[in-house]
């Protein structure tokens, strides 16, 4: 169970696919995500991409809280193609992003 609600990921995917027009909005939702939530997206992120496997999802998060360096959503939205990693690493940690993206829509 992730401290992260799927749907706020979700937000975030759809935010990231539309970035030019809505990057304030975005970086604002990151900014509220407590420590632990900020944790998990940067991870769910770095699973989807490749730089772990979804059975170091632990590994990934200790990571996650340890390099935290710069604010998350700088770096989140810095990170190219980051709403396509996010959405694998969900898909990877046997979580389905469609559902809630298709209900924000």
């Amino acid at each position: 169970m992730l401290a992260i609600s799927t749907h706020k990921v979700a937000q975030i995917i759809l935010m990231g696919h539309e970035l030019d027009r809505a990057e304030g909005e975005m970086r604002g939702l990151i900014e509220t995500l407590n420590e632990d939530e900020a944790a998990e997206l940067v991870a769910i992120m770095w699973i989807g991409r490749g730089s772990f496997e979804p059975e170091d999802f632990q590994e990934a998060l200790r990571t996650a809280r340890t390099e935290a360096t710069t604010p998350t959503a700088d770096y989140m939205i810095g990170t190219p193609h980051m709403s396509d990693h996010l959405e694998a690493g969900l898909e990877m940690l046997g979580i389905d992003p469609s559902e809630p993206e298709d209900e924000l829509m």
